[in-house]
């Protein structure tokens, strides 16, 4: 498999307008009140919504593509790059449903229908079932679009390097399918690592995509595994070599970068070595960043304490294994490319008594199992502040300001909460609020169903009462 480069070449690039623009940037700039159908196509805010699938098509790579569309007839508004977070009755109809988050493999060029990609980690709990029980006709209760790892709504330059490494080329699809369709000058190189020749999904589409776009290029390398005789594309890990051969003018490029952890790791160093800007490396790691990755580890050992308190959501697609050890697989160093681990895995550990049938039109609280002797007033005491919030779990009072955010005082006392990110977006930080009263800012991290049973997200949140935290 060899990088295939478009044979038709425009007769003056002057013929193209200049750069790319999304198409619903210029229609909703155009006025303060902008048409219902352009403010429907407007990507700001996540939704919850139903959406029935209604196209099952399997991949390459032990990978299945889903296309949905929306019960309510609406498009789906999402920049190329993000996800969805979706209840999946893994346990049955009317069991609490596991949240996974997906990125959208399609374009939002064609929004009436979209799609996501899964691949099948066979010590999963989730994408086993979602290969083996979605089909078309099944609703699933989605919430998004969420994710700040997508292509702007208008670049006047339009230069990208695309890098992928395994199921990363997910959103990295969405994004060279939304150029593919959009008219406008741009320069576009996928360098995308795979396994095993078989591997590489997309990879018909992909190659057709680069035959007929002369904007467009793709490369494949297998790492450094045993190569079959008839493999003509690259071969060797990610290396700052590789990268120059490629595109030697990477550091001109805004670089859009998803994989692996240890891929991106490396591909991280690599680009700042070849000149690329800090600004212009965009990365999405599969369940946060390296720190928070490490850290939220750690917190998953004390599981058997806090595993109902952690959140399903999670930022990315993939989650380390239970035990801290070589998160992505023991191929990297030597191969180029670590295995993909089951989605947001371990974040599936939340654990509660609501119901994931869509028919229910209320939803109960969430009843805790606390531990014994929780009263607040027998609790040490830290910290300073006007209010006072009162861990039951860690038996720990501590005391914040009205305009302190709840997860970094929570966090600097040593009480232990899951977190990926920091602005209300990922939700894995979600905790339950026995009492008080919180002023929580989020951008799509949590459904109403989960504030109505008392959940919150303390990365958003400030306390204006005095709290008490299941935590």
């Amino acid at each position: 498999m060899t990088a295939t480069v478009s044979t038709y070449t425009p007769i003056s690039e002057n013929i193209h307008i200049r750069g790319l623009e999304m198409p619903w940037n210029r229609v909703l700039q155009a006025s303060a009140e902008p048409a219902g159908a352009a403010r429907a196509l407007g990507p700001w805010h996540p939704q919850e919504f139903q959406a029935e699938c209604v196209e099952a098509v399997a991949e390459v790579g032990d990978m299945l593509t889903l296309v949905f569309r929306r019960l309510d007839g609406a498009p789906l508004a999402f920049r190329s790059g993000q996800y969805l977070n979706i209840a999946f009755p893994v346990h049955g109809e009317h069991t609490e449903p596991v949240d996974r988050s997906y990125s959208l493999s399609s374009a939002p060029t064609e929004p009436w229908t979209f799609a996501i990609t899964v691949k099948r980690e066979a010590e999963g709990e989730v994408s086993p079932w979602v290969h083996d029980h979605v089909r078309p006709g099944m609703i699933l209760d989605m919430l998004g679009p969420v994710g700040a790892f997508h292509l702007p709504d208008a670049d006047r330059r339009a230069r990208y390097l695309f890098l992928a490494a395994g199921s990363g080329i997910t959103p990295i699809m969405s994004m060279v399918r939304t150029i593919h369709s959009l008219p406008g000058s741009a320069d576009v190189i996928v360098l995308y690592h795979g396994a095993e020749p078989g591997a590489f999904a997309f990879s018909r589409e992909l190659e057709y995509i680069s035959s007929v776009d002369w904007r467009i290029r793709v490369y494949y390398s297998l790492g450094d595994r045993s190569i079959p005789g008839n493999w003509e594309g690259m071969v060797g890990r990610l290396t700052a070599e590789m990268i120059n051969e490629v595109a030697p003018d990477a550091n001109g490029r805004q670089v859009y970068a998803c994989g692996p952890e240890g891929y991106l790791t490396v591909a991280e160093d690599l680009l700042r070595k070849v000149g690329v800007d800090e600004t212009s490396i965009h990365v999405e790691f599969f369940s946060g960043g390296k720190d928070a990755l490490q850290e939220y580890v750690e917190e998953v050992a004390l599981a058997g304490e806090i595993a109902e308190d952690v959140a399903a959501t999670g930022e990315g697609y993939y989650a380390p294994n239970a035990e801290p050890v070589d998160l992505y697989g023991p191929d990297y160093d030597s191969g180029g490319l670590g295995e993909p681990i089951e989605e947001t895995e371990i974040l599936s550990v939340e654990t509660s008594t609501l119901s994931a049938t869509a028919e229910e039109a209320s939803v109960a609280p969430v009843v805790s199992e606390a531990p014994e002797d929780t009263d607040p007033d027998a609790f040490q005491t830290v910290g300073e502040g006007e209010l006072v919030m009162s861990f039951l779990r860690t038996r720990l009072n501590v005391r914040i300001n009205r305009n302190e955010p709840i997860l970094g005082a929570a966090k600097q006392a040593g009480i232990r909460i899951g977190s990926n990110c920091m602005d209300g977006m990922c939700g894995s930080c979600k905790i339950v609020k026995v009492s008080g009263e919180v002023d929580m800012n989020h951008q799509g991290g949590i459904r109403a169903r989960e504030i109505d049973a008392g959940k919150f997200l303390p990365c958003c949140s400030t306390a204006t009462t005095d709290l008490v935290i299941d935590a």
